[in-house]
């Protein structure tokens, strides 16, 4: 097969083209039974379900299998999986298939709240060990590799270490070195690159952790490329990693009626990756220094730039970064997230024959009156940014929290007490506290302003809910 096929992707269009009439799952019959006016009707036809012709996620044979083989032949992986509910599933399924109760594991502090749910289903042993601070932008950078050599010398039995590259703000490190230390000490690396899915093209972008070595890699398809939300891939990269293993958990944890629309977009992503030339490339960075260019052209606005070239941030002197997307949500722009200091952009990948409304978009931002409702004082009361330490363990064990009872306590009651649910800003869902984690006054200090400023979360902020420690009472 050669990658300009589209195996699931054309067999699903043929299928469509045959004016199929349904007795089968699902309930809208290719659309039928949603009225004439209902947007969703002409889309409806492409969900259908495991049909002849059109293979099986749980037992692929035919089309789905041929799309994964150019899928591993793409990124050039032992084998690649198309994943139908996320980089979450891959998150949990590669923890799952490579860690055991009670082993110990070296898991980056800011992960993704998917990465903690499987250790806790694993329930493992995790040592949390902090990235360096980006003190210009306010926020994590990457790990030390020195902080590594000294985290597998003070935990020498570690078994497994969890990496996430780049982070949600396209911020790369010296990740290379990272995995070669975790190899020296015959450790399995995982690494969460949700946003990594394009890093394959190599120059200009970073080069991705699976040319680098990591044994097991998950993709989020859907960030950078154009694939459905929820589309995504997992990479096995190395034969310390079971397939049997990543397989079976694969099937528990997908679901068992898997999206055909998210399946073929996966197909089509890969597609459209493969086939992306160095003149596309070329083309790309043109728009993109271009809409850079126009958008600090007497607008107030500051762009910064990181490691990867598809992530822009952008400040205004005077707002604080949610006061800046909410201004240009006025105008119809969307960014991808906020914090207290500035916004993210996340660029289209674009080629020489697609057009992405970018002029459109720097006309709406002219247009806007950037004005702050705060004062100066206000916008600086946010607490300077400190390193975290180095290492952690959480106070009780996964198996120990299971049954453990708990109270809701005001927040500013909470200092001194082991949190039992997690505090989430979402996005990027990082979470501010662990289950298990004693709460600081640099916590509270920072969820505070993260409150004032506007930020959005996942769980109670008013209440926090804490461990009761039934040895004192």
């Amino acid at each position: 097969m050669h990658q300009r096929n589209m195996p699931l992707y054309n067999r699903l269009i043929t299928h469509i083209s045959n004016k199929p009439i349904s007795f089968h799952v699902p309930g809208h019959k290719n659309g039928e039974l949603l009225e004439e006016e209902n947007p969703f009707k002409e889309f409806a036809q492409f969900d259908v379900t495991e049909l002849t012709g059109l293979d099986d996620l749980h037992d692929s044979q035919g089309a789905i299998k041929d799309a994964q083989h150019l899928l591993t032949e793409l990124y050039n992986s032992r084998k690649s999986y198309f994943l139908v509910n996320g980089s979450t599933v891959g998150n949990l399924a590669m923890i799952l298939a490579t860690c055991h109760e009670d082993d110990t594991v070296l898991v980056q502090r800011n992960c993704h709240k998917s990465i903690l749910n499987g250790l806790m289903l694993a329930k493992v042993n995790p040592i949390f060990f902090s990235p360096e601070m980006n003190k210009s932008l306010s926020i994590p950078a990457g790990p030390n590799p020195e902080l590594i050599r000294h985290a597998i010398g003070e935990y020498p039995h570690a078994k497994v270490l969890i990496l996430t590259y780049p982070d949600y703000y396209g911020q790369a490190y010296h990740i290379k070195e990272i995995i070669d230390i975790a190899h020296e000490h015959n450790m399995i690396v995982l690494v969460d690159e949700a946003h990594g899915a394009h890093f394959q093209l190599g120059d200009p972008f970073p080069a991705s952790s699976l040319e680098l070595g990591a044994d097991i890699v998950v993709h989020s398809a859907h960030k950078t490329l154009p694939a459905m939300t929820m589309g995504s891939f997992l990479h096995i990269n190395s034969e310390k990693i079971s397939e049997q293993k990543v397989e079976f958990y694969l099937n528990v944890l997908q679901s068992s009626s898997p999206s055909y629309p998210i399946m073929a977009s996966l197909d089509y992503a890969r597609y459209y990756l493969s086939n992306f030339t160095k003149e596309d490339i070329a083309f790309f960075i043109q728009e993109r220094h271009l809409f850079i260019k126009q958008l600090q052209e007497g607008s107030g606005l500051a762009v910064i730039t990181t490691d990867d070239p598809l992530k822009l941030i952008v400040r205004h002197e005077s707002l604080t970064g949610f006061e800046l997307q909410s201004q240009f949500e006025k105008a119809g722009i969307f960014s991808e997230l906020a914090d207290l200091y500035q916004v993210l952009l996340i660029l289209p990948l674009v080629k020489q024959d697609t057009r992405f409304p970018f002029s459109e978009a720097i006309e709406r931002i002219r247009l806007l009156s950037l004005e702050s409702r705060k004062t100066s004082d206000e916008i600086n009361i946010f607490t300077e940014i400190k390193n975290p330490v180095d290492l952690m363990e959480l106070s009780y064990t996964y198996k120990e929290m299971l049954n453990m009872p708990y109270e809701w306590v005001y927040i500013n009651h909470s200092v001194g007490r082991i949190a039992a649910k997690m505090i989430i800003p979402y996005p990027p869902g990082i979470p501010l506290l662990l289950p298990g984690e004693k709460v600081t006054e640099e916590h509270l200090q920072h969820l505070q302003a993260l409150i004032q400023g506007g930020a959005r979360f996942q769980g109670e902020t008013e209440k926090m809910a804490v461990f009761i420690d039934v040895h004192e009472t």
